[in-house]
């Protein structure tokens, strides 16, 4: 009889979310012995293979995706990028969930992760409860949208969409559309919406700040120290924007020369008819897209009590300050295709060394070894 939980199927590791995150962590668990669905489970809300990739619009094809880094052990070649990258990138992460044997459980919803017995969490799962020795938390950002709150936002009578939801340019034909945030997506939403609206407005809290040139490593290593100062402060991540700052392409500088990406300082409110600045200046439209940015998909988390008192949670290296045995991975510095690689093997590491039988329990694992794909 199983004494921790009555029914919980005890692992040693449970990986919560298969993005890049959660796949790069269990190519890794892999490669140092552990077994999928014995010794690890792998558990994705989505439907299918592809993270949150297979939710973007259509016109997102994969020539225009900034940053995509190859998972673990098997490269993305010989992709077209003139095709929709949500078909590109979840036929890639299908084709490695079943070249590494990964067998990911989907769609699982987890509800939440809780203390149990025996030093073990217990993840409370549609599929059931899972007993697990360690935890890897991966779920990304992208089920949870961040909407702004204005005065008067319940009265516009036209219609709001984040870019969550966005379904391309056009379904805003004709349209007068105010399209609010700094990142990438806005710049991406304004360039597309531009060639069919009737008129649009781009609207930030702070001015847009192009970056010229190659990300190089040196940028590179200078923005995930920014994030990674914040984290370990028990801060929230900010996005990655704006630390690294908007790629100056040679579309957003037509955009620039066009006035398309002309800015506007945030509004104060939101009227019936659009939005409103204190100092009396107005826009009408029939559209807000709130290009607004995600936050970490970390609620299942909360009976833990993890959370510092600035709102984060402190993270030392991807271990959680308040908890040695949960990592996020892709949270903060590792949110990144490549930190979110390098951040699954850490985390590996680290919990092997938690799980060894010279830390007290557990059994005996393989060496690491290099991990073939089989033949798809």
């Amino acid at each position: 009889m199983n004494d921790i939980a009555p029914g919980a199927r005890e692992v040693d590791v449970v990986v919560i979310g298969a993005g890049q995150a959660g796949l790069s962590s269990a190519y890794h668990l892999r490669r140092v012995g552990y077994e999928p669905d014995r010794d690890f489970v792998v558990l994705d809300r989505s439907p299918r293979p592809g993270g949150a990739w297979q939710f973007r619009w259509p016109t997102l094809t994969y020539g225009k995706v900034h940053g995509m880094h190859a998972l673990p052990g098997m490269e993305l070649t010989e992709a077209d990028p003139g095709r929709a990258s949500s078909e590109v990138i979840g036929d890639y992460f299908d084709g490695y969930e079943r070249a590494f044997d990964l067998r990911v459980h989907r769609p699982v919803d987890v509800f939440a992760v809780r203390e149990g017995e025996g030093g073990r969490l217990l993840v409370e799962t549609s599929e059931g409860t899972y007993a697990a020795r360690a935890l890897i938390n991966a779920t990304g950002t992208w089920e949870r949208p961040f909407w702004p709150g204005y005065p008067g936002q319940a009265d516009f009578r036209g219609r709001q969409v984040h870019t969550a939801n966005y379904p391309g340019p056009e379904p805003f034909t004709g349209r007068r559309v105010i399209v609010v945030g700094g990142g990438t997506s806005a710049v991406q939403h304004l360039l597309e919406i531009a060639e069919v609206a009737a008129e649009t407005t781009w609207v930030t809290r702070r001015p847009p700040a192009f970056r010229e040139g190659p990300f190089t490593e040196d940028r590179g290593r200078t923005a995930v120290a920014l994030v990674e100062d914040r984290v370990r402060q028990g801060l929230p991540p900010r996005s990655v924007v704006s630390v690294t700052g908007l790629a100056m392409t040679d579309a957003v500088r037509r955009g620039l020369a066009d006035g398309v990406l002309d800015r506007l300082p945030m509004f104060d409110r939101i009227t019936p008819s659009g939005v409103a600045w204190a100092d009396g200046r107005t826009v009408d439209a029939d559209v807000i897209l709130w290009a607004t940015g995600f936050r970490a998909v970390i609620d299942h988390l909360a009976p833990l009590r993890l959370r510092e008192p600035g709102g984060g949670i402190a993270l030392d290296g991807t271990r959680t300050r308040r908890d040695p045995r949960v990592h996020l991975v892709g949270y903060g510095p590792s949110a990144s295709t490549v930190g979110a690689n390098r951040a699954g093997r850490a985390a590996v590491r680290d919990i092997r060394a938690l799980l060894s039988p010279s830390a007290g329990a557990g059994p005996a694992r393989a060496a690491s070894q290099p991990l073939r794909a089989a033949a798809v």
